[in-house]
């Protein structure tokens, strides 16, 4: 007769131990300030603007026409622009970073409708 094989002993290794799971350790409240009163905070320098910005620079023909003729600082056209743009409600209602182009717009545009992040670009290439 042949043998019979012995049963299998049940996980003879050891499992491995878990990990313990790491628990938060409770927040400690902040440690108050003692006593000692903050160093006095330095005045901040008014910032300067860049010249470049700031220099007055002539309007092409079809920007005249928004902003008028007489040169102007960068800062300023586009002040003058989003006044028109507000003034005649071209901004866009559903999507308001769209500015939709009237009669006076279009040819500066060149389309019905530019983003608003579009418009430096233009007034850029319309100065000079």
């Amino acid at each position: 007769m042949a043998k019979a094989k012995p049963a299998k002993k049940a996980a003879s290794k050891k499992a491995a131990p878990k990990k313990a799971a790491k628990k938060a350790a409770p927040k400690k409240a902040a440690p108050k300030k003692a006593a000692k009163k903050a160093a006095p905070k330095k005045a901040k320098a008014k910032r300067k603007p860049n010249a470049a910005f700031m220099a007055p620079l002539t309007p092409s023909a079809t920007l005249a026409e928004v902003i008028g003729s007489k040169p102007l600082a960068r800062t300023e056209v586009v002040k003058k622009i989003w006044d028109y743009i507000k003034k005649n409600k071209l901004q866009d209602s559903k999507n308001r970073r769209m500015i939709n182009a009237d009669a006076k717009l279009r040819p500066l545009f060149g389309k019905a409708q530019i983003s608003m992040f579009d418009l430096t670009k233009i007034v850029s290439s319309n100065l000079k």
